[in-house]
């Protein structure tokens, strides 16, 4: 099948749009990180170490950077009908984030002025580019919904998924990890379901993050990190193939459709949704903001038990795809007992680290004793 437009004026077919989108992003994002880590450096735009971080050298942080270039150049050379007209809302809103997280990153904002701006960001997919949850899909015997629901309810999903994102950034390849596998886990049911241009998106948000991910886990010299930049850019860009995916349920071919859709999603995207909801509860039942950063987090918890930044994240991206394998395979349950059985095994999974560590300080106590 070849695209209904072809944007270097070639009838190819819609792998190679695919391809060169990944490779493009890949090759920009690569060649631009030294550049921006040597100017980063220059003038001094680091991620300061504090109580609250879990590195302790100062390291540039404007990742985010080359993750949008590489992103949105090949996203907008790349990218054809019928699904283009998306691509003018995805990026404006991209563009708010984008400078939201930069101020972030260089001065630091009130956390109510980045609300607001992934807020805005959020209303313009949803409002002017109509990208929105319209069903829920028979979970809680819920079907098609108003669209004032529907507009509220994505733009509070848009939001928790670019603050998960932001989040979880907190070790080594987290985030960015995160990204890989849930872009490339839609960009391949894009493919098989032909929806050309998301499929390109994808893969170019794929590349990006796997050049980055190079620099920031196994970076020396030119190591840097994500930043709320490119986090949160993350993040949104996620919250768009998830909308997506759901929404093309209703048109897929049956083969490719899922009996659980919203709960396979959940299960894809279970790192930053159920850390970002255990961490706010923890904050609020102790009687702070939610927006108050702490070390509450189980990247945290995972180094605490001595574990490496690497570690810590093959760790948890492991959990992810479990819960993704358990969520396909016991799917006609049902979205309500899938998602039910998704949250119990993660919170049980979450007191692990708090278990082994009781259990180390007991054995100290008795082999001291």
């Amino acid at each position: 099948m070849n695209p209904d437009f072809s944007p270097i004026g070639l009838n190819l077919p819609y792998w190679v749009f695919i391809a060169a989108g990944c490779i493009i992003a890949f090759i920009i994002t690569w060649i631009s990180i030294p550049t921006i880590v040597k100017i980063s450096k220059f003038k001094k735009l680091y991620g300061i170490p504090n109580e609250r971080t879990s590195h302790i050298d100062e390291t540039p942080n404007l990742g985010g950077l080359a993750v949008f270039a590489g992103f949105v150049i090949a996203a907008i050379i790349f990218s054809m009908k019928p699904e283009s007209d998306d691509i003018k809302f995805i990026l404006g809103a991209i563009i708010v984030l984008f400078f939201t997280g930069l101020k972030d990153d260089i001065l630091v904002i009130d956390p109510k002025k980045k609300l607001l701006g992934q807020i805005i960001a959020a209303s313009i997919i949803v409002i002017f580019g109509n990208i929105r949850i319209t069903s829920f899909y028979h979970t809680f015997g819920v079907e098609e919904i108003s669209y004032i629901l529907s507009v509220l309810f994505t733009i509070f999903l848009v939001v928790v998924l670019i603050n998960g994102f932001n989040l979880i950034d907190g070790v080594d390849g987290l985030a960015s990890g995160a990204g890989i596998i849930t872009s490339l886990a839609f960009g391949i049911w894009f493919i098989l379901t032909k929806h050309t241009t998301y499929a390109v998106l994808c893969f170019s948000l794929t590349g990006s993050l796997i050049a980055f991910f190079r620099f920031n886990v196994f970076g020396r010299e030119n190591k840097i990190f994500l930043g709320d930049t490119g986090s949160m850019i993350t993040g949104l860009i996620v919250a768009v193939f998830t909308i997506k995916f759901l929404e093309f349920q209703q048109t897929a071919p049956v083969k490719y459709q899922f009996h659980s859709a919203p709960a396979l999603a959940f299960g894809l995207l279970i790192s930053p949704l159920f850390d970002t909801a255990r961490v706010f509860i923890l904050r609020i039942f102790n009687g702070s903001s939610p927006f108050k950063a702490d070390r509450n987090h189980l990247h945290h918890s995972l180094l605490a038990l001595g574990n490496s930044h690497l570690k810590s994240t093959i760790i948890i991206l492991s959990c992810n795809l479990l819960f993704v394998l358990l969520a396909a395979v016991i799917q006609k349950v049902g979205n309500v007992i899938l998602i039910i059985i998704l949250t119990l095994l993660a919170v049980t999974l979450s007191f692990l680290p708090r278990m082994i560590m009781r259990l180390r300080e007991k054995k100290s106590i008795i082999s001291t004793g």
